[in-house]
């Protein structure tokens, strides 16, 4: 295991410099689109000179270009120039989307930098001969940064990222492990009965943002989008932290977000947050030394967590079901926390990402037929002699 892990400090810019990084966006974004000229023409050659640049190539054919550019230097080109070549490589095109610098689909900001460009003077930093004012600057006291970016949002907010390296610091946690089964209704659930309730943070403000996209308040429109997305993210942190916090083993099942996105659940889903969730219990339990594993959940949900019977609810029309008995012991389960504690006992058998249904096939095979009955909410499962 590492002594130290890369986190990405976002702090906000004051808004004395949004001027000047706006008209810096504008330069990058025609480094940007130069470098996809360039590089599909050369690409797309019919004699024997066709080539596929790389960013080496690319900051060559770009050397001397800061004497036509009145705001970014040499760092930031290169930079603009190393960060085009590995997009295009990794996605294994011949070009990218234009950056567009202006007009209702323009992009958002992006100013990108090397580690030695951006320094300190005084309660402010330097980079490219111009001074800016960040919030909660004293993060950064005692840090060294890396490479970073100077990235605007949607509502026109520039931010400054820097990932810093920090060291991990290891301790034990009261508990041994825990279950995660991700839901709708509730958010998380884990083996011991903790929940993460769902905020529904966008239906509570999906009436107000339509109807100032209706008035034409866009920039209104999108402050209350950030909110939201703000409002999830805090709740899956602090959910995520307690978690870390009190765990040393984390299972997490590995519900499929893409999947349910095309259903009629797609907003449910989305304003879940599972995927932000995971993330946050990886990095986080790294940071920690804690031990994160996603596990495939099938048939975590009718497998009897005290004896293993496949005897739960199963299928869309007994989603409504919460609460089940099982046939064969007699246990009462809530269906979340079966789910959850089922995760930790497939987990926890193999160390890793697991299918999860050994068991629950082999006893399909010899249990006898079984006739389920739901009522009020609770179904109770019978075997038929």
């Amino acid at each position: 295991m590492t002594d130290s892990v890369t986190r990405t400090l976002k702090l906000k810019v004051r808004g004395e410099s949004y001027r000047w990084l706006q008209a810096a966006a504008v330069e990058v974004n025609q480094v940007f689109n130069y470098c996809n000229e360039i590089s599909f023409a050369t690409s797309t050659r019919t004699d024997r000179k066709r080539n596929w640049l790389s960013g080496f190539d690319l900051c060559n054919l770009t050397a001397g270009a800061t004497e036509y550019l009145d705001h970014i230097g040499a760092d930031t080109i290169q930079r603009v120039c190393t960060e085009y070549a590995q997009k295009r490589s990794a996605v294994k095109r011949l070009k990218l989307r234009w950056r567009v610098s202006r007009g209702a689909r323009r992009s958002l900001g992006w100013v990108p930098f090397k580690a030695a460009s951006l320094k300190r003077k005084g309660s402010a930093l330097r980079f490219c001969g111009k001074s800016f004012r960040v919030f909660e600057r004293e993060r950064l006291e005692g840090l060294r940064w890396q490479q970073g970016c100077f990235a605007q949002d949607a509502v026109g907010d520039w931010w400054l990222c820097l990932p810093v390296e920090l060291r991990i610091e290891e301790s034990v946690a009261p508990k041994e492990c825990v279950g995660i089964d991700l839901g709708i209704k509730a958010v998380a659930v884990t083996s011991d009965g903790e929940r993460l309730n769902a905020g529904h943070f966008y239906r509570h403000a999906e009436a107000r943002i339509a109807q100032l996209q209706r008035r034409g308040h866009r920039r209104q429109a999108k402050r209350l989008h950030r909110k939201v997305a703000r409002q999830r993210r805090d709740a899956c942190h602090k959910f995520s932290r307690s978690i870390v916090d009190c765990y040393q083993n984390i299972y997490v099942g590995d519900v499929s977000s893409p999947k349910l996105v095309r259903t009629r659940m797609a907003k449910s889903v989305l304003d879940a947050g599972w995927g932000q969730l995971r993330r946050m219990l990886q990095y986080q339990g790294e940071h920690a030394g804690r031990s994160v594993i996603i596990v495939d959940e099938s048939y975590t949900t009718r497998a009897c967590s005290s004896c293993g019977a496949p005897f739960g609810p199963s299928g869309l029309r007994l989603l409504v079901v919460r609460t089940w008995q099982c046939a064969l012991c007699g246990d009462w389960h809530d269906r979340d926390v079966n789910a959850a504690r089922n995760i930790v006992r497939f987990g926890s058998r193999c160390g890793t990402s697991v299918s999860g249904n050994e068991l629950v096939q082999e006893q399909l095979r010899v249990e006898p037929d079984i006739f389920v009955s739901a009522r009020d909410g609770r179904v109770s499962a019978y075997a038929l002699a």
